[in-house]
């Protein structure tokens, strides 16, 4: 089994809890669910839902570069939503920052999430050697 490396940004939120932003292991990298936290002030940003997605992958996109990739690396993504009905938001703002063909995903309703976010992402990426 290759060596785990920890990846870590100051472009992105601190973990809030007990596990890293990521880790890479071999040609995948695992990033941790992202909720709509600035990198600035570890707060939960304020405005529309939309922006708030926004927020997420840009985080996502900063975790990605620090691992030596892009947000075109990611194969796939898992998507928690606190309400279903933003389903399509995320489709559109998906739409802007990732190029067809898209990553594979998953959309999962939940009853709450980590500093009462309205979602949360976690990627799976692919960087070969």
């Amino acid at each position: 089994m290759s060596a785990r490396k920890i990846v870590t940004t100051n472009r992105a939120p601190r973990a809030i809890g007990a596990y890293s932003q990521a880790v890479h292991c071999g040609d995948t990298v695992y990033v941790s669910g992202q909720i709509p936290l600035n990198p600035e002030t570890q707060e939960v940003i304020d405005g529309p839902f939309r922006l708030q997605v926004c927020q997420v992958f840009e985080n996502i996109s900063a975790i990605a570069e620090a691992a030596g990739g892009n947000l075109g690396n990611i194969v796939k993504l898992t998507v928690y939503l606190v309400d279903l009905g933003n389903f399509a938001t995320v489709n559109d703002v998906m739409s802007e920052f990732f190029d067809e063909p898209y990553p594979a995903r998953a959309a999962i309703g939940v009853a709450s999430l980590p500093k009462n976010a309205e979602v949360e992402v976690e990627a799976i990426l692919s960087i070969p050697s």
